[in-house]
């Protein structure tokens, strides 16, 4: 597998040594005649100084600077007016002179490397032909000497930057590699919040990608120990009736056919329980694991529909409905009443009878309110927060039912990206309210 630690260091590397290397290559290879004559020592300043010499001192003193360079450096000089006559002797030898016209200024052929400039002086305005003719070993020394400083700056240039990629590639995968260590944890359910605590404290992308992953870890161990925990609440509330009907069963096969006759309800009444248990329980898994697309909801008719549903069930305990108008919005309708149906049984279970029932819908700014209130004794409020976790039921409460009806509806409502908001009711009673956007949130 190829790191992407070294892929990224290589390209900023390859990257870096590329630019310099070209740079250098063109420098001289395209400008090579210039970069002699401004980087040479024995050139870079001589037309100045000799023009300078010659218009204050005279010849003598001018070819006194082209002995002296000759002497120096091996450069031969000669010094041409604008009519192409020569100012002062120069040091180029005669026979040099021939042997050049001769080879017909061939570079290729000549020992020596020819190069003119020329120089207009700022206080006479005379323009100098100044022609030097440089030996090529003397040359191919000055090459060496002079490129020996741009490589050395160019090594410290790429020592710098190799360690600078060095950093910043350290910057990319460093967070990365903790990310995929908590990415794995994650999988193996040993994931720690403070894992990321550190990363999650930076200013950039990594951190605001860690803080999500924070959250996101949170709520997967969140989802995953109610999980567990469901799976040990099911186990638990399956196991009292499959008990009751084992022993059941076991009392028929020793009984007599009358005493079989009267334990025969016994054993229906609770393949009942337990029919309607797994019922309640299959319920709340297709609230969590439900991906049908969201559409438009029409709560007036659904709402009325469940008053009817509840009002031939238990006449005794009408159900009084109010609700806005053209109250539609956007969610799962199953959903919905399956919410509002388990939370007419709940008020159902503990209203007195004689006492209506008030389901209640109404828009509250861009959200909508399903309320359902009963009459009955209400809850003790310090096991007010516990209501909704699944099989919970409040000490003390003797109507039938197994503590699922709350939490079904508290999952509806967090599908919609809502909240079940449960309550003692300020003139007695009890109130379950679904808070409810118009547009389904996300998925909690």
């Amino acid at each position: 597998m190829r790191s992407l630690f070294w892929r990224i260091l290589a390209s900023f590397w390859l990257a870096i040594a590329l630019v310099a290397g070209l740079s250098i290559l063109l420098m001289h290879i395209l400008n090579q005649d210039t970069w002699i004559l401004s980087r040479h020592p024995g050139l870079n300043s001589l037309a100045e100084e000799w023009t300078q010499t010659y218009e204050s001192q005279g010849e003598e003193a001018a070819q006194a600077i082209l002995e002296q360079r000759k002497q120096r450096y091996h450069i031969d000089v000669q010094v041409l007016n604008e009519g192409g006559d020569p100012l002062v002797r120069g040091t180029f030898p005669r026979r040099a002179a021939a042997f050049e016209a001769r080879q017909n200024n061939d570079d290729r052929k000549l020992p020596w490397r020819r190069l003119t400039v020329e120089y207009t002086s700022p206080k006479s305005g005379e323009t100098y032909l100044l022609i030097y003719r440089i030996p090529h070993p003397e040359l191919d020394a000055w090459h060496r000497e002079s490129l020996l400083r741009p490589l050395s700056a160019l090594g410290i240039a790429l020592v710098v930057l190799t360690l600078f990629s060095l950093l910043v590639t350290l910057s990319i995968t460093r967070p990365l590699s903790r990310l995929r260590g908590a990415v794995h944890d994650l999988g193996q359910t040993t994931y720690q919040q403070n894992s990321l605590a550190k990363l999650a404290g930076r200013r950039d992308e990594f951190g605001v990608l860690a803080k999500d992953f924070n959250l996101m870890g949170a709520r997967l161990q969140s989802l995953i120990g109610s999980q567990r925990q469901l799976l040990r609440d099911v186990s638990h509330e399956l196991r009292s009736p499959l008990a009751r009907l084992r022993i059941a069963l076991a009392l028929a096969e020793r009984a007599g056919p009358e005493e079989r006759e009267r334990l025969w309800p016994r054993l229906t009444r609770e393949c009942d329980r337990l029919e309607a248990l797994i019922s309640e329980i299959l319920t709340l898994a297709r609230v969590d694991s439900d991906q049908a697309s969201a559409e438009e909801v029409d709560l007036e008719t659904l709402l009325d529909t469940l008053q009817k549903d509840a009002n031939l069930g238990c006449p005794e305990q009408p159900v009084q409905f109010d609700a806005e108008p053209a109250l539609n919005f956007r969610g799962w309708p199953t959903m919905i009443e399956r919410a509002v149906d388990n939370l007419l049984r709940n008020a159902q279970r503990f209203n007195p009878a004689g006492q209506p029932i008030e389901l209640r819908a109404q828009r509250v700014g861009e959200r909508i309110e399903i309320s359902v209130r009963d009459h009955g004794p209400g809850v003790e409020p310090a096991h007010l927060a516990q209501l909704g976790e699944p099989f919970y039921r409040a000490p003390g409460q003797t109507a039938p039912g197994h503590g699922l009806g709350l939490a079904i509806a508290r999952r509806a409502a967090e599908r919609h990206g809502g909240s079940l908001v449960l309550a003692n009711h300020p003139e007695g009673g009890f109130i379950a309210k679904l808070d409810l956007p118009l547009e389904p949130g996300a998925l909690v």
